[in-house]
């Protein structure tokens, strides 16, 4: 099979969708790897590595998505790399359909048989390839949260840890999953006071068995919600629905309730955010006032630190790639069920109910997908 990974064109995005390491083991396989030349420079790669691993350089983007068979990146296609798509092709990246109708219909309407990152499984209930990035956005949020708190930035003015005599931040992480984990953990290592809410008895008795007391949980209701956002300095916003748009936890009309330059970090942005008011922003300019509270709302977080998630996404999104380049994405599916829940659109069809049911659209199941 022709592997291509064309450079990532998304407002600074830095990553790369296929590492050296991955592209070596790709043509051990017996694959022939495309790699778009100046495709891995944002995140530490030269052409030079990919040559070294057996891959071939292709100028244009436009060269890669007419040659590969498979196409695999990081970020959703952008508008102009969605009409390169032709039917046939397989398309192996994030997409995040549920809250972006125009690039839904794009692959629709294209005929590609496209497997997202985020809704693959795993046999413990989990999201492998969903998870690496999680983790980094998660450890990223207090961070850029505490950047957001500075007074300069329009924030409270109000330091992480605090000092003798003067207390730390609030921070309210509203969900307790991968995301919210690794948020709660760098926020309390900071100093702050931490406070998780998930609607999880399980989930919440784990984390105060593992983490005993470092940060406190509470039971998420609109009621707790509402009365924790409105103490906090920083409220965190990770949750997830698997493929679903991402339900609005705070409505603008709380705002007015949170003390004046409290800040907003929604890592829930690529499924549409859990807070009413958020809208994507890049790194660029990733911070807007709404009403006196500061949102920080960047769509691809993990970019920041695109060395790290390139490795780590690397290294979660390679087994099922290889599964796929080496039996086609027919079979790969057919035996390996947790693989099958990537299908998103096949053949100009949706095949998630997730995203139809966000989008309004007919779905079809991926099993008739995998006959057609």
């Amino acid at each position: 099979m022709k592997i291509g990974c064309p450079t990532e064109i998304k407002p600074q995005e830095f990553r790369v969708g296929i590492t050296p390491n991955a592209a070596h083991e790709a043509v051990a396989h017996g694959h022939e790897v495309l790699i778009q030349s100046g495709a891995g420079r944002g995140a530490g790669f030269e052409d030079a590595d990919y040559i070294t691993a057996g891959a071939r350089m292709i100028d244009t983007a436009e060269e890669v998505f007419a040659t590969a068979d498979m196409i695999v990146k990081v970020k959703e296609p952008q508008a102009g790399e969605r009409k390169m798509l032709r039917e046939g092709q397989v398309l192996f990246t994030y997409l995040h359909l549920a809250p972006d109708p125009e690039q839904t219909r794009d692959l629709l309407a294209s005929g590609a048989t496209c497997i997202a990152y985020e809704t693959v499984t795993d046999d413990r209930g989990g999201l492998p390839l969903l998870a690496p990035m999680s983790e980094v956005a998660g450890k990223l949020a207090p961070q850029v949260g505490a950047w957001t708190l500075q007074k300069a930035n329009g924030g409270r003015g109000v330091l992480m840890g605090g000092v003798p005599g003067v207390f730390p931040a609030r921070v309210v992480v509203i969900g307790g999953g991968v995301v919210g984990t690794h948020a709660a953990r760098v926020a309390a290592g900071m100093g702050a006071n931490v406070a998780v809410l998930d609607r999880s008895l399980m989930r919440m008795r784990y984390l105060d068995d593992v983490f005993g007391g470092t940060f406190k949980t509470a039971y998420a209701s609109a009621a707790t919600t509402a009365e924790l956002v409105a103490e906090a300095d920083m409220v965190i916003g990770a949750v997830l629905i698997p493929g679903a748009a991402a339900p609005k936890l705070v409505s603008r009309a709380q705002l007015s309730t949170m003390k004046p330059g409290a800040v907003i970090v929604d890592v829930a942005i690529d499924q549409g955010g859990c807070f009413e008011t958020s809208h994507a922003t890049t790194h660029q300019d990733p911070i807007y006032d709404v009403d006196g509270i500061m949102h920080y709302c960047v769509a691809n977080m993990p970019g920041a630190v695109a060395r790290t998630s390139t490795i780590a996404l690397g290294n979660a999104t390679m087994p099922f790639m290889l599964a796929l380049a080496d039996k086609g994405w027919r079979q790969a599916c057919t035996d390996d069920p947790h693989l099958l829940n990537g299908l998103n659109v096949h053949a100009g069809k949706l095949t998630y109910y997730a995203v139809g049911k966000a989008l309004g659209i007919d779905v079809t199941s991926p099993q008739l997908a995998l006959k057609g």
